[in-house]
């Protein structure tokens, strides 16, 4: 069997100081045929590297072609962006996870961060199609990292734009645009995704008005088929794994000091090999 190809690369964000931010479409027939919003990937760039969970953000039967979007954050994720268009990689696993429960719900509202993003974009067209009302609010710590804005304009009702540094939309959080929207407007159904503390914060803030609220977990993962256990979330009490159980969570549920501590634990192993491989 042949290996994935790369189809295409876009830089979307060049790094200036911080990590490098790429999209690539990935020749992958299978996965194209069979990926649905909310789904993810596990991605090897080589025969000796991890696996890395990556989102799903377009695809194209016809082609062939899944697109996802990464941030060069760690040694795999380095390597993968060095890779150019015609190389090929070691394997292209999914799709994976349970897809976005996507039907009429009425009035929804997609809070989205960072890369997450990427994450939000098919399932924002799905719950359009469906026939809701869509409201997005994204962010990011300044405009240059903010991307995907012209394609999610052209799918939701409306998009609001959260920046850290205020060099576009609101100065401040997403947290802080949506409770202004909650002020003036009621959901029936709240997505989340994005950095930890950003999604437990939507959560905080959508629990006084009781809105149903999902959080779609970035959690560690190995294996991402439910035999490893690294991804395992307690939510709600209850132990599951975010790869088999998830991605997707009743976020007002979920033990997000949990995810904090188990997302921390490797931090020091991860820059400790990038310097040994000499991946900046």
């Amino acid at each position: 069997m042949s290996k994935p190809i790369i189809k295409s690369k876009k830089i979307l964000f060049d790094g200036n100081g911080a990590p490098r931010l790429v999209r690539m479409g990935v020749y992958v027939p299978r996965v194209a045929q069979k990926a649905q919003p909310g789904q993810f990937v596990i991605v090897m760039v080589s025969d000796v590297g991890e696996r890395v969970p990556l989102t799903v953000v377009d695809t194209d039967a016809d082609q062939g072609t899944v697109d996802i979007i990464f941030q060069e954050a760690g040694m795999s994720t380095k390597l993968l962006g060095k890779k150019e268009v015609g190389d090929s990689i070691e394997a292209f696993l999914g799709p994976l996870g349970h897809p976005t429960d996507v039907k009429k719900y009425g009035t929804v509202c997609l809070v989205a961060g960072g890369v997450g993003i990427a994450e939000m974009y098919p399932v924002a067209k799905a719950l359009k199609e469906a026939g809701n009302d869509v409201s997005m609010i994204i962010g990011s710590r300044t405009k240059d990292l903010l991307f995907l804005e012209s394609e999610l304009k052209a799918v939701v009702d409306r998009l609001l734009v959260a920046t850290d540094d205020g060099s576009k939309g609101t100065h401040g959080f997403v947290t802080d645009v949506l409770t202004e929207r909650l002020k003036e407007a009621q959901f029936d159904k709240v997505f989340t995704v994005g950095p930890v503390p950003m999604m437990q914060a939507v959560a905080a803030v959508t629990k006084p008005h009781k809105i149903p609220t999902m959080a779609s977990l970035n959690t560690l993962m190995v294996d991402g088929t439910g035999m490893c256990g690294s991804c395992r979330v307690t939510v709600g009490g209850e132990v599951k794994f975010a790869c088999v159980d998830g991605p997707e969570f009743d976020a007002q549920l979920v033990d997000w000091d949990e995810i904090k501590n188990r997302n921390a634990a490797y931090g020091e192993q991860e820059g400790h090999v990038c310097r040994l491989e000499g991946v900046s």
